[in-house]
């Protein structure tokens, strides 16, 4: 699935952008009363390779986490495969958090070419009837509220983009998708969080490209294993 709020040129060298990657590992509660880590859910699977594979193409990888000790040890392997990477404390459920992480990269760098909000988790098994309330509200704490305040945020940044015009890529699933049927998999508060991900990404785009702005936003299936 994709949502582009314009059309792409693939002649765009991203060479030394800058990209901010997020990631969840930790669940947002009520009232934020448990803080949430950000980045490469424990620095492993989709959103570390991401990171790898930006790196190596010569752009400089912003790693997001709540946790200062696993977002250093991230960026410690990273620079050991020589790529350019910096730890930016965020948690993407703290407003106050947000905007520090803005101002950081602001001051560091001035800008910000992509951003990649891979946060996401699952809590749930059970079937719509038995879901609680609460893990449908956690999700999308996560999942929706999370992102958008990210975007928002970082747009400032995005708009001052040198390279190609900023780039916003969300992280969604197949179980977003009307079409999918998959048998036994009971995920209501996973899969209308990434729905509603993908309506807001529509809506992001239908404003940049009515307003002229050069910033890019999609949403992509990563796929499954």
């Amino acid at each position: 699935m994709a949502t582009n709020s314009s059309s792409s040129n693939i002649s765009v060298s991203f060479e030394k952008a800058i990209a901010l990657i997020t990631g969840a590992n930790k669940v947002c509660v009520s009232k934020l009363a448990y803080t949430l880590s950000v980045l490469f859910i424990l620095f492993k699977g989709i959103g570390f390779e991401t990171a790898r594979q930006l790196g190596k193409q010569g752009i400089i990888v912003l790693v997001g986490a709540r946790d200062k000790t696993r977002g250093e040890e991230a960026v410690k392997k990273l620079k050991e495969e020589n790529i350019k990477a910096m730890f930016v404390h965020i948690d993407v459920c703290n407003q106050e958090s947000i905007q520090k992480a803005a101002e950081q990269v602001k001051q560091e760098y001035g800008r910000i070419d992509i951003l990649i909000n891979n946060a996401a988790i699952h809590l749930e098994g059970e079937p719509p009837s038995k879901t609680v309330m609460e893990k449908l509200r956690q999700t999308f704490e996560t999942n929706f509220f999370g992102v958008f305040a990210v975007i928002q945020a970082f747009i400032p940044l995005l708009q001052k983009s040198t390279v190609g015009g900023g780039r916003i890529v969300n992280v969604s699933s197949q179980l977003a998708s009307f079409g999918n049927n998959l048998a036994d998999r009971n995920k209501l508060a996973y899969s209308t969080s990434k729905t509603a991900l993908n309506m807001m990404t529509f809506q992001f785009a239908k404003e940049f490209s009515n307003n002229g702005s050069s910033i890019k936003i999609n949403s992509v299936d990563p796929g499954k294993k």
